[in-house]
């Protein structure tokens, strides 16, 4: 007897395979990697990358539907302070501070959506 096994994929495997889609995309828009994962105990920064002199902190987020407002309201405030303190850190290695923005790669189903400066402050 065959028996068909179901194969699930993990969450992390998910979140991998979107940042992997968003930084193929990104980069066909003329963005170049700096890091990947960038990871301290304030919080974890998805991509780094060069768009020409501006340095741009990108947070992916994916949503397999749109109930309860898709990928861009699954970003709360308290999220955007530690992105917003994570950088911080990250920025502390330039003696001169390059100009920088925070940019939200919205991934809705198949649809990519490029929200740039989703933070300011």
């Amino acid at each position: 007897m065959n028996t068909v096994r179901k194969t699930s994929i993990s969450s992390t495997q998910k979140g991998q395979a979107a940042e992997n889609a968003a930084l193929i995309y990104l980069e066909q828009q003329g963005l170049r990697l700096v890091e990947r994962n960038f990871s301290t105990r304030l919080g974890e920064i998805d991509l780094i990358m060069w768009q020409q002199q501006t340095l741009v902190f990108i947070e992916v987020r994916q949503r397999s539907n749109p109930h309860f407002g898709g990928a861009v309201a699954s970003i709360s405030l308290a999220k955007q302070d530690k992105l917003w303190n994570t950088a911080q850190l990250y920025l502390q290695r330039f003696s001169t501070l390059p100009a920088c923005r925070f940019d939200l790669l919205a991934i809705n189903g198949l649809e990519m959506e490029w929200i740039k400066n989703f933070i300011s402050r």
